[in-house]
This record gives structure tokens, C-alpha cells and sequence, in this order.
């Protein structure tokens, strides 16, 4: 270990192992939900104030169901993973463990609360 430089030392993901690679996958999933959430907004927004029949049947077409799969699934994934990152840093002891527990429930429970319904309205 002592003939490593410095560079060689930092290279990878830092002292905890993980920290390029989820700052890779933060910056991944912003750039996504960049794309994402206007084609949403755009998708979903002209489904608003139609009946429940247009809202069913405009959302069991593939595009607009694709669009807000994946918008569940990786703004779910992002919000998820900058909760847990802000609970780490500001939170201690068990507390910090019961937190992360619960902001990784409520988002898989959001997301396939989501996931759900579009599934029941696509079929």
C-alpha cells in the first residue's frame, strides 16, 4: 500500500466505497427525469378534465402508459435516494435507520401504488 500515489489511492468511489457511484446515479436520474417529466406533464395534461372512459382508454395506449411508468419508477428511485442521502446526513443513531426505512418504503409503496394503477387502467 505504500507505493500507491495519491491518484491511485482516491481513484474509484472515494473512503465509503460508494459515493461516485451514487453521485453517477443521482446525476443519471436527474438528466432522465429531465426528459421525463415534460413529456409527463405534456402526455397527462391533455388527459386532464375528460371522462373516466378518454382518461382510461388515452392511458392504455403504449406511449402514455411507457411515459408514466417510467416517470413513476425513476422520479420514485431518485426522490429515494436524495431522501436517504439528506437522512445521512443530518440524522444519527437508530433513528437515522428507522428513517431510511421508512423513506424506502413509502417510495416503493408510492411507486407501485402508481404502477398499479395504470396497470388497471391499461387492462
Amino acid at each position: 500500500m505504500g507505493f500507491l500515489t495519491d491518484r491511485k489511492r482516491a481513484m474509484g468511489m472515494g473512503s465509503a466505497k460508494s459515493g461516485t457511484e451514487h453521485f453517477w446515479h443521482m446525476k443519471v436520474s436527474s438528466v432522465a427525469l429531465l426528459i421525463l417529466i415534460p413529456a409527463f406533464i405534456f402526455t397527462f395534461g391533455s388527459a386532464i378534465g375528460e371522462d373516466y372512459e378518454y382518461v382510461t382508454a388515452y392511458f392504455s395506449r403504449p406511449l402514455p402508459s411507457l411515459i408514466a411508468a417510467l416517470t413513476l419508477i425513476v422520479g420514485f428511485e431518485h426522490f429515494k435516494s436524495g431522501a436517504t442521502t439528506m437522512i445521512e446526513d443530518y440524522v444519527h443513531g437508530i433513528s437515522q435507520k428507522i428513517c431510511i426505512i421508512g423513506v424506502t418504503c413509502l417510495s416503493y409503496a408510492a411507486m407501485a401504488t402508481g404502477l398499479f394503477a395504470l396497470a388497471k387502467m391499461a387492462f
